[in-house]
């Protein structure tokens, strides 16, 4: 692969861009692109990985200094932002002045990753402030998505037992992947950490302090051949994702207990995460959002409108 794409915009900016400029500035590679994540590869470099560099300047009529069309092998491309308009292109608002808790719900994890990631190469105008203010979510905030993220589990695990019943063994495993990708995402909100997109979700899943311990449990659920062993699994999986929960101190300790709805023939494990989640919320917006609407699913409503336009629809949920 040779030098990393953000090493190579590194020098781009240092060795290019940075000695031509005179006027107050911030630089950086951030936004769009493998390469920001730091999970590109040989393969990334076949199309959209130039040598790059995000320019921010106070007058967006000011213009740029002239660039060679190639630097070390690749295509070179400045791109020229004021602060405040790129933010708002990329978020529908600028979140410089501070963000209200409805804004938090608004944005895309993957969106939040790809704006606080990558490098800061140079920063006179306030670039890295802004992302400071993005880089994760007020802690209440932070509780309602976990809660959220449990009850996207707690009502699906009995199904893939119930779908396999009925000898629907393709139904089943198919709840038993959204389950083992919905855990994922609570890891992800336990260590604090924005989920990217589809592409890179299981690599960086992997580099998860918790990574190593649970791919081979997630594995099993997804390799299982009937629904009696799948739903061994989930159990094996769940229990390891609570004593992660447990180990990282996010509330008291939650005991674990085994259920059967219904008296049905169909095993979960169940703690009462939301419950512990729930009492630790101090902020009254969160608070009144909780004893509202505690339930899951907001991260797929972020995902399917995730335009910056698509903002205003996804607030009224929250209003």
């Amino acid at each position: 692969m040779g030098i990393s794409g953000i090493e190579l915009c590194r020098r781009f900016y240092a060795g290019v861009v940075g000695p031509q400029l005179t006027v107050p500035h911030s630089a950086a590679l951030i936004g769009r692109g493998s390469e920001v994540l730091g999970f590109d590869d040989a393969m990334s470099a076949d199309h959209n990985c130039e040598a790059r560099v995000v320019l921010f300047v106070e007058d967006a009529s000011w213009t740029p200094p002239e660039v060679p069309g190639e630097f070390l092998g690749r295509a070179t491309l400045l791109e020229v932002q004021t602060l405040s308009g790129f933010f708002t292109e990329q978020l529908g608002f600028d979140p410089s002045a501070g963000l209200r808790v409805e804004d938090w719900f608004t944005l895309p994890e993957q969106s939040l990753r790809m704006l606080t990631a990558g490098e800061v190469f140079h920063d006179d105008l306030g670039l890295q402030a802004v992302r400071d203010r993005l880089a994760y979510y007020p802690d209440d905030v932070w509780r309602y998505l976990l809660i959220s993220a449990w009850w996207r589990v707690h009502p699906e695990l009995n199904l893939a037992g119930r779908a396999g019943y009925v000898g629907d063994e393709l139904g089943s495993a198919l709840i038993g992947a959204q389950l083992v990708e919905d855990l994922m995402r609570l890891c992800f909100l336990m260590e604090r950490q924005y989920a990217p997109y589809s592409k890179w979700f299981g690599t960086a899943f992997a580099r998860l302090t918790c990574g190593p311990e649970l791919e081979p449990i997630l594995h099993t659920v997804l390799r299982a051949d009937g629904w009696q062993d799948r739903e061994k699994a989930l159990m094996a999986a769940y229990e390891a994702v609570a004593g992660v929960h447990n180990r990282l101190g996010i509330t008291a300790p939650v005991e674990l207990g085994i259920e059967q709805m219904w008296g049905r023939p169909f095993k979960v494990v169940w703690g009462d995460f939301p419950g512990a989640l729930s009492a630790a919320i101090t902020d009254p917006t969160v608070r009144a959002i909780a004893d509202r609407w505690p339930v899951g699913g907001i991260d797929r409503l972020r995902t399917v409108l995730w335009k910056p336009a698509d903002r205003r629809t996804i607030a009224t949920f929250f209003s």
